[in-house]
């Protein structure tokens, strides 16, 4: 996992959001320790999934959480959402969400369309796009007004 990381920072990916759920804390701490010494002088921002307390002892750049977590002033952190509807957008206080699935993907339910997409990009917080985005369809969401897409076979494959 550490050498797909490492591709994706030289690529240029601008967030990684680590989401290894099943490691201990302590093995997070050091699998996130490891990107960021990997990172370097890399632009990639990291992202550590649900834990601030990882994130901040590790020195990654914000925390990525799901639209039901309690809302939290992280000073210095980045912090994204997981976003499914326009409510939830809405009421994210984060720097940007992740908003989908937009197309159908395995495992991530029904899909909302391209134009809820729409409508959530209207609002102030910036998407990115999740949920079945392909070479082939990401145009049609940053033509929705996604501000990048988020993936994970689309990276893992590339």
């Amino acid at each position: 996992m550490l050498d797909i990381v490492s591709r994706q920072m030289a690529l240029g990916v601008d967030y990684i959001q680590i989401r290894e759920k099943d490691l201990s804390g302590r093995e997070l701490f050091e699998f996130v320790s490891s990107v960021m010494v990997r990172r370097g002088l890399l632009r990639s921002k990291i992202l550590v999934n649900d834990r601030a307390d990882v994130a901040v002892a590790a020195g990654a750049d914000g925390v990525h959480l799901p639209s039901h977590a309690p809302i939290r002033t992280l000073p210095g952190l980045i912090v994204a959402r997981s976003c499914h509807t326009e409510e939830e957008v809405r009421a994210a206080k984060a720097d940007f969400v992740v908003f989908g699935p937009v197309f159908a993907s395995p495992g991530k339910g029904e899909p909302v369309g391209l134009e809820a997409l729409r409508r959530a990009c209207s609002l102030r917080t910036p998407v990115f796009a999740l949920g079945g985005v392909t070479r082939e369809n990401e145009h049609l969401c940053m033509d929705a007004g996604a501000v990048g897409i988020a993936a994970i076979r689309l990276f893992m494959n590339s």
